[in-house]
């Protein structure tokens, strides 16, 4: 596909996305839910938000450690600027650039630093399911007849996708024990396909599954799941505050119910999922936690800058450091995983 078709199809679905998530809202009354909030609790919020990239960072340079030992200077500077990435380009295309940016000041494959992404992701998964499932075991929500439906769906889609994470930790755990036999399993394509093509798939399995290391220690893996807790409680609790900032009546628990929600929103590909994003949230609000639409709205907004916004500025201030481009980054990126493959 071309990339201003592309670009043009992302757009169409942010807007499509955002006029959902504004239809029937009193723009007047939203914004003046946003002047009633409280500044104390939004402060707090930011600052335990730009916290969660500390704890992104020490959980990746642990999964790292099988290929190297980067600094965590150079694993936090890269993180930022991975989000940042993700938050301007559709796609998740800072899953990409992270990888590569540590890979070539680190000295290791790109294509195995990028396997250890994945594991963050699985790892995410599994952690927010966890949470979820507590609140579901402790916690019961207000849910009124009207919205009963939604949260039956959110419990099935958790349970699915619960069975779904554990089932791809199990694969990888398999994959990653023989990373000789996947090669040469690869190099079969030989037969039906060109040499070189079938080397190459061969190398790119090979370098992937190195990135796989930590999935064949379970006690590593165990150690990577534990430092996802930190990660995620601060992410609830930069909910939690930036909920209470709009007076709107949400326990601590009740955040890791809005994650469980804010994680379907977030799918939808829209760079800074920007749509997505805002509507899981307000829909989470108004049919678990009763609040008005108006409010649920200015809390959306504001939580979603609180997100993205102070890490997309981070992450543009350290790319201009490195002397890069948005354009040249991602472009470089790309061209480096292919050659990883070759």
């Amino acid at each position: 596909m071309r990339v201003h078709v592309r670009t043009a199809i992302v757009l169409a679905l942010s807007v499509a996305m955002l006029a959902w998530f504004l239809r029937g809202a009193d723009l007047g009354q939203v914004w003046s839910e946003i002047q009633n909030g409280r500044v104390g609790l939004l402060v707090l919020a930011v600052g335990i938000t730009l916290m969660t990239y500390v704890f992104r960072a020490l959980r990746w340079q642990y999964l790292l450690r099988p290929l190297g030992r980067p600094p965590f200077s150079a694993v936090f500077r890269t993180t930022v600027i991975g989000f940042a990435v993700s938050t301007l380009l559709p796609a998740r295309a800072g899953e990409v650039v992270r990888p590569y940016l540590l890979a070539r000041r680190a000295g290791f494959s790109a294509t195995s630093a990028f396997a250890t992404i994945i594991v963050e992701r699985v790892l995410d998964l599994i952690t927010v399911l966890l949470l979820f499932g507590f609140y579901l075991a402790f916690y019961t929500p207000a849910v009124s007849a009207e919205h009963s439906g939604t949260f039956t769906a959110l419990k099935s889609g958790g349970m699915l996708a619960a069975v779904a994470s554990v089932a791809g930790l199990a694969f990888m755990m398999l994959v990653a024990g023989h990373p000789e036999k996947l090669a040469a399993w690869a190099l079969r394509v030989e037969r039906v396909l060109p040499a070189k093509f079938a080397a190459a798939m061969a190398q790119f399995v090979r370098t992937f599954l190195e990135g796989l290391a930590v999935v064949r220690q379970p006690a590593r893996l165990v150690v990577a799941g534990l430092l996802s807790l930190p990660l995620w409680l601060s992410i609830a609790l930069g909910i939690w505050a930036t909920s209470q900032a709009f007076h709107i009546d949400m326990i601590y628990p009740g955040a890791f119910l809005m994650m469980a929600v804010l994680v379907v929103g977030v799918a939808v590909p829209t760079p800074g999922s920007v749509g997505g994003f805002h509507k899981a949230y307000q829909i989470g609000a108004v049919a678990f936690f009763g609040v008005a639409n108006d409010k649920a709205v200015g809390a959306a907004l504001v939580l979603h800058a609180i997100s993205f916004v102070p890490v997309t500025i981070g992450g543009a201030v350290f790319l201009a450091q490195e002397g890069l481009s948005l354009g040249r980054v991602r472009g470089l990126a790309v061209r480096d995983a292919s050659e990883d493959a070759a």
